[in-house]
């Protein structure tokens, strides 16, 4: 997220109006519901992570048992299933 000048942006009155609720300090303004974007579409991590949860799956399927997952992976066990499932009903459907 970055900051924007108001100053740069909005008129004088309306600065002035929402000095009179904030002087000074920073607000944060949220996304009208139909702009918002999805949780990860903005950089690579989203993909990262989901080839990181295949590669999960693919040593499982290859006979790697979920504590050793868990260790080459640095997740906790309980992670490593969830991922396990959810890559495994992926596949299914």
């Amino acid at each position: 997220m970055s900051y924007i000048k108001a100053k740069n942006l909005l008129p004088v009155e309306l600065i002035k109006l929402i000095q009179k609720y904030v002087d000074g300090e920073y607000i944060y303004i949220p996304r009208k519901e139909d702009n918002k974007k999805s949780w990860g579409s903005s950089t690579a991590i989203r993909r990262e992570i989901d080839l990181r949860n295949s590669d999960i799956y693919n040593d499982y399927q290859s006979g790697m048992d979920m504590d050793t997952l868990a260790g080459k992976y640095y997740l906790s066990l309980k992670s490593i299933q969830r991922i396990v499932l959810k890559e495994k009903r992926n596949r299914i459907n």
